[in-house]
Formats: C-alpha cells, sequence, structure tokens
C-alpha cells in the first residue's frame, strides 16, 4: 500500500457553505490512522492520511488543508520538522496544527509548541477531547 490512505469528496458536513473541512491525518501506525480517518469522517469531515512526513508535505502543498493531526515520531523525519516546514508553508494562522503523539513529557509539548503546534493532545486520546479540539481549532482558524 501506498503512503496514502484515503480522502472522502467534499459535499454537506463540517464546515462553511455546505463544505466538509478538510483534515490531513499524518500517522505511521496505519490501524490508528485508519481508526481517527473513521471517527472523523463519521463527524462529518474530509479526510486525507499520510503515513510518512515526506507523504503528508506533498498532501499539504497539493491539497487544500483545513487541518493537519500530526503525530511526531514517523520512520522518515520528525513531527516537529514536518510543523516547522508546514509554517513554512502556511501562514500559522491558517493551518492549524494538532499534535497527537505518545510524547508526553513537558519538554516534548515545549518542543511541540515551539514548532508551531497549535495544539498538543498525547495518546491515548478520547475522541471526544480530540473532535473538540478539532472543532475550536477550526472555528478560531475561520475567524482570523
Amino acid at each position: 500500500m501506498g503512503d496514502n490512505l484515503g480522502y472522502t469528496a467534499e459535499g454537506a458536513g463540517a464546515g462553511n457553505a455546505g463544505t466538509k473541512s478538510r483534515i490531513l491525518i499524518v500517522e505511521d501506525d496505519e490501524p490508528l490512522a485508519r481508526l481517527l480517518q473513521g471517527h472523523l469522517e463519521r463527524a462529518g469531515y474530509a479526510v486525507r492520511a499520510a503515513l510518512t512526513g515526506k507523504s503528508a508535505l506533498t498532501l499539504a502543498a497539493e491539497h487544500n488543508t483545513d487541518l493537519v493531526i500530526l503525530d511526531v515520531m514517523l520512520p522518515d523525519m520528525s513531527g516537529y520538522d514536518i510543523c516547522g516546514e508546514l509554517r513554512r508553508i502556511y501562514h500559522p494562522w491558517i493551518l492549524p496544527v494538532v499534535m497527537l503523539t505518545a510524547l508526553n513529557k513537558p519538554k516534548d509539548k515545549l518542543l511541540g509548541f515551539n514548532h508551531g503546534a497549535d495544539a498538543y493532545l498525547t495518546k491515548p486520546v478520547a475522541i471526544s477531547e480530540l473532535l473538540s479540539t478539532i472543532q475550536s481549532m477550526l472555528l478560531h482558524a475561520a475567524r482570523h
């Protein structure tokens, strides 16, 4: 299988004007990526998923993305580095980045925020907390 897991077409959903908000999941654990994708699609989002940092940067550059859910430990590059690169591609207030990682030490969170993360959640995370964070980040981005 390739680096990209899937995508749902736009339509009525979570976004404004009848379009779904587009979320990119960057997670190398394919079963977890699929699980997250399923929950987000059921919540009304259009979802793409990438298993590597390189494919994530390609997807983010080629497709309109409204929010990124980003793991830190990936096989080809650090999520911190990906976040920094996304910040160079996009203005910070345009593309919210939610780090979702097993790294739970204060220094890890600080690194995440220093590299441009808007939110930092640790695994395991309650889906309700993730969905609430996503909604908050999208609403904040829409105001700017």
